[in-house]
């Protein structure tokens, strides 16, 4: 793991194993870079055994890029310090692109450990053609200059922050992929289709909506739509919603009285009245 929650994989042959959490110096693009280990696992006995997508069976191929060494005390200060110096670049940069008015919003900065790179992420709603700021930085900064556009969702993962909910941002502490959200799956799931309401902190709709989805789909199966008819012990009534956590459904009436009823009270007042409508009438007493 890097820093915004940037992660990749990396090979080590070393004699004494990784832990979680352990600082280490890898190889980086035209460099070296500090980052801390996430989780480590045997590559000769991790195999994908049919369950990895797009996948033989048999051993993991080991990724190209290796843990170098682990990381001294030395090394992990010098990483703070970069910390420090990054919010001085983060304001030089937006003065930078304010002087050239471009239309870009710079997000954060971020040094690689050996100062060979300097990546700078922004948000922007067009492309940007932004050619001369990075010469200008390259002379400001005398680092290899990288610009990299990302999306407000992106954004809100790397910065983190404080959802709805109180808790932090899915996408920062846990979700380990971004997908795409619809109001089709708010609608799925009996919510508001206002965006205002059902939108997290970058603006857009929130991640759980995607991935608490298919939890909805399955426990409405066990509910009856909302309209339908339904024979109970006071007769024909009509479904007009229901409460999923609640575990309970309202209905309404001929007379147009309404009421709420526990799923488990109705199917035992609809199976009831089943099997009075099969039971045959006594006939007449000779």
């Amino acid at each position: 793991m890097f820093r915004g929650v940037r992660s990749d994989y990396f090979s080590y042959r070393g004699e004494v194993a990784l832990v979680p959490d352990e600082y280490v110096i890898v190889e980086a693009d035209r460099g070296q870079d500090l980052g801390w280990v996430r989780r480590a696992v045997d590559g000769r006995a991790h195999s994908c055994e049919g369950g990895c997508d797009h996948a033989h069976h048999g051993p993991v191929v080991p990724p190209a890029r290796k843990i170098l060494r682990r990381a001294s005390p030395a090394d992990v200060e010098r990483r703070l310090k970069l910390d420090e110096s990054e919010a001085e670049v983060r304001s030089r940069t937006r003065d930078l692109v304010q002087r050239h008015r471009l239309k870009m919003k710079v997000s954060e900065a971020e040094w690689q450990w050996d100062r060979n790179k300097l990546t700078v992420y922004f948000t922007a709603e067009k492309r940007v053609d932004f050619r001369v700021l990075v010469k200008e930085m390259a002379r400001t900064f005398k680092t290899r200059i990288e610009l990299r556009q990302i999306g407000v969702r992106d954004e809100a993962k790397r910065l983190g922050g404080i959802g709805r909910c109180g808790r932090e941002l899915c996408c920062r502490l846990w979700l380990p992929e971004i997908e795409p959200v619809t109001l089709q799956l708010a609608k799925d799931q009996g919510l508001s289709l206002n965006p205002a309401q059902i939108s997290g902190a970058c603006g857009r709709l929130m991640s759980c909506l995607r991935y608490e989805h298919e939890a909805y789909v399955q426990a409405r199966r066990r509910f009856p739509k909302v309209g339908k008819r339904l024979e109970t012990s006071r007769g024909k009534e009509e479904v007009t919603g229901w409460d999923l956590f609640r575990e309970t459904i309202s209905l309404r009436g001929k007379d147009g009285e309404t009421r709420t009823v526990a799923l488990e009270e109705l199917k035992a007042e609809t199976a009831t009245r089943r099997r009075s409508r099969r039971r045959p009438s006594a006939g007449p007493r000779e």
